[in-house]
């Protein structure tokens, strides 16, 4: 497969070469120093957003290096993208995975070795053959290239257990030089690469996340039918897009939902065979097809700059996965449209993901205790569901997963079983007492908590309508002070302010307010906080309230009982929520919602001021709420008893009222907060009932009636 440009004169000079192989006559932004790094022998960490053209970093250094490169590179559909692109521009490129016969394999490999391609991408888990190991270590290897870099660290989002391996494999083919590339990487992950793949002295890049052409939006949805109006209206606005969705059920209902009223769409999600994603992947590319519904493996190198639009049908499991997700849109440097329809259930997928992603402990013994009653020569060809039907598992997903760390620590092996399209399983130590194997605990515990508070992070990022979308994200990766980007639905909206260190004051503010919370949490043994009251009961513990619910769980005998009285309730509501925004404390899902310190939180408490939140302005607070004289203030309803069984029956109220109403939102007949006003005033009357803050004429009219009714009927 040798090619013109592979048998003519090397070109050194790497911006001879940008324009003679790619057409460009200058970089982008942040591409040039990697390219120097490479070129001057260093290994490399390279963080880019997507659409930031890391994969030109490496394809431009293999063009002017003597050797080969290669390319770890995740997905069959990222390769075949990039090396058509490749050799469309006369350069000698292929790839090597699963799709390929033994025999074309080794014809590959042979051509490696002897020197006919320039770039050959390579799925990570050939490295788990020693053979394929072997015949590497005779190939001039110019530049070992990792891609999608976070998918090595089990602290990223997308964690794949075949990038494990690449650091041994490293070192089996006498460490060439390396460089790592990837578009989402908080500080732990950085961390996670440099130590996994052992990058000697490395030159890092970080390069700007900010996407100022990309317009984020997240829209609070009460269910499919809103979505899918939404989602109608933005594919007649902007025509050219994908649609992510969580499960490959959910793709399939949105692209029948999509077809039903006339839209010509592709889907593509792991469940579908090799042949139609590669048919759904190429109509797209080749924009014979204008909008892809997909689950989050479509779109990793996928080469289509006028994306126009990126919808979120479901909500995803971390800011790093929403935001790469969203980066695929507005390639081009086009304004582009991203939404993400918000509903608080959706957040179920999630954490069944997470379940699936962390075994524990327990799971992963009991499973290798089957695995010694399965094996047959020491052996087990069964398929992942066959053995999570066997330890009566209803998550498959956790069965891959502990197999996963049994094959880590070295317990089990897994091979290809030949002519089947699934995987079997060898015991490494087939007498071993299951209790003695030495499997991380602590390891166990950090990962699932990580995983949780990454979603927790991104259900905070759904419900902040008063931050900078981009702004809030920026600040998630650790750029401080990005400025508002002017264009997402909080900026749209007005709503957003700036954020500023405390000012000493305001810090001995935080600090009470976080010792209140810490007093109503309880501390564990793995220095974690576990919630015991939601945020009102708190909030009247810090002003001093007398209320029934304080004195009788003894919240007055707290040292911080009383401690912020001078701020008010109010003031403290807005201040808890900006902390809750900010990561400081968060809302435990039980039955009740609950409000806990977290460790971020507990550093603070602790004396660390190296923060910024958007604070609340106190004086917004010592004026009255409404113009309305006759309307009670809030800090006197707090004052008042709360009925949890009242409350319940008038929410099961406010349902019926919606559905009643053309299946609105029950939100928009009675807010939570005007719910909970009922049930600590109780009123008789319409005009009892106006005084309530939310209860104005138009509501009081529409809904109000059946709500005193179910009032008068309680009492």
């Amino acid at each position: 497969m040798s090619s013109a440009a592979n048998s003519s004169k090397v070109i050194r000079d790497p911006r001879e070469a940008l324009e003679h192989h790619f057409g460009f006559r200058d970089f982008l932004s942040g591409q040039e120093p990697v390219v120097s790094a490479l070129l001057s022998g260093k290994d490399t960490l390279a963080v880019m957003p997507t659409g930031g053209g890391k994969s030109l970093c490496y394809q431009l250094p293999a063009l002017v290096m003597d050797g080969v490169t290669l390319v770890i590179s995740p997905l069959i559909a990222l390769m075949k993208d990039q090396v058509d692109g490749l050799q469309k521009k006369g350069i000698s490129a292929t790839m090597i995975n699963s799709t390929l016969s033994p025999g074309e394999q080794g014809e590959r490999l042979k051509g490696l070795a002897a020197g006919q391609f320039k770039l050959v991408y390579v799925a990570p888990e050939r490295f788990r053959s020693q053979g394929f190991i072997n015949a590497l270590s005779q190939v001039q290897i110019a530049l070992f290239a990792v891609d999608e870099a976070h998918c090595l660290s089990q602290w990223g989002h997308d964690f794949r257990p075949d990038y494990v391996r690449l650091g041994d494999a490293l070192e089996k083919l006498n460490n060439p030089q390396t460089a790592a590339f990837t578009a989402t990487a908080t500080p732990d992950v950085r961390a996670d690469i440099l130590k996994h793949l052992k990058l000697r002295d490395p030159y890092v890049s970080i390069s700007g996340f900010e996407r100022p052409n990309l317009s984020l939006k997240v829209v609070q949805c009460g269910g499919n039918r809103e979505k899918y109006e939404r989602l109608e209206a933005l594919i007649s606005r902007q025509r050219t897009g994908i649609v992510y969705c969580s499960t490959r059920k959910k793709v399939e209902e949105v692209c029948a939902h999509l077809e039903s009223i006339g839209k010509k769409v592709i889907a593509y999600h792991g469940g579908m065979d090799d042949q139609d994603r590669a048919w759904a992947q190429n109509v797209f590319i080749e924009k014979t097809r204008d909008v892809a519904v997909a689950t989050n493996a479509f779109g990793m190198g996928i080469d289509r700059s006028d994306v126009r639009f990126v919808a979120h049908f479901d909500v995803p499991g971390s800011i790093e996965a929403y935001y790469q997700e969203a980066g695929r849109a507005g390639r081009d440097g086009e304004s582009s449209e991203c939404e993400l329809y918000f509903n608080y259930a959706d957040t179920r997928t999630q954490e069944f993901f997470i379940e699936g992603n962390n075994p524990g402990y327990e799971t992963i013994v009991m499973l290798y205790r089957a695995l010694q009653q399965l094996a047959v020569n020491n052996e087990i060809h069964m398929t992942i569901k066959d053995l999570a039907d066997q330890i009566q598992l209803n998550n498959t997903m956790q069965v891959g997963s502990a197999l996963s760390h049994l094959a880590k620590a070295g317990y089990i092996e897994r091979f290809d079983i030949p002519g089947k399209r699934m995987r079997g399983t060898r015991l490494s130590r087939p007498g071993l007492n299951p209790d003695e194997m030495i499997i991380d605990h602590a390891a166990l515990t950090e990962k699932e908590r990580r995983d949780r508070a990454r979603l927790d992070a991104m259900v905070q990022f759904c419900y902040d309508d008063s931050t900078c979308r981009q702004a809030w994200i920026l600040n998630y990766f650790g750029e401080d002070d990005a400025a508002n980007c002017g264009t997402c639905d909080n900026c749209a909206s007005g709503h957003n302010s700036v954020r500023r260190a405390p000012t000493d004051e305001e810090f001995l503010i935080v600090r009470k307010a976080l010792s209140g919370v810490a007093r109503c949490s309880t501390h564990r043994p793995d220095g974690s906080w576990e919630g015991r009251f939601g945020k009102g009961r708190i909030v009247q513990m810090l002003v001093g309230g007398r209320s029934q619910e304080v004195l009788s769980a003894k919240l007055d005998n707290l040292s911080t009982y009383g401690l912020l009285k001078k701020q008010g309730t109010a003031y403290l509501f807005a201040l808890l929520g900006e902390l809750q925004k900010s990561g400081f404390v968060a809302i435990q899902k039980t039955p009740y919602p609950l409000l806990t310190l977290t460790r971020r939180g507990a550093e603070v408490m602790h004396g660390n001021n190296q923060f910024k939140i958007e604070w609340p302005e106190q004086a917004h607070f010592e004026k009255p709420k409404s113009k309305r004289a006759d309307k009670i203030p809030a800090i006197a309803l707090d004052e008042l008893a709360f009925d949890e069984k009242l409350y319940e029956k008038l929410k099961e109220k406010r349902a019926e009222i919606a559905e009643e109403d053309g299946g609105k939102p029950a939100f928009v007949i009675f807010s939570n907060q005007v719910l909970e006003a009922f049930t600590r005033l109780r009123p008789k009357t319409r005009e009892e009932a106006m005084r309530i803050s939310g209860v104005g004429e138009v509501k009081a009219e529409r809904y109000l009636e059946p709500i005193l009714e179910e009032i008068r009927r309680y009492q």
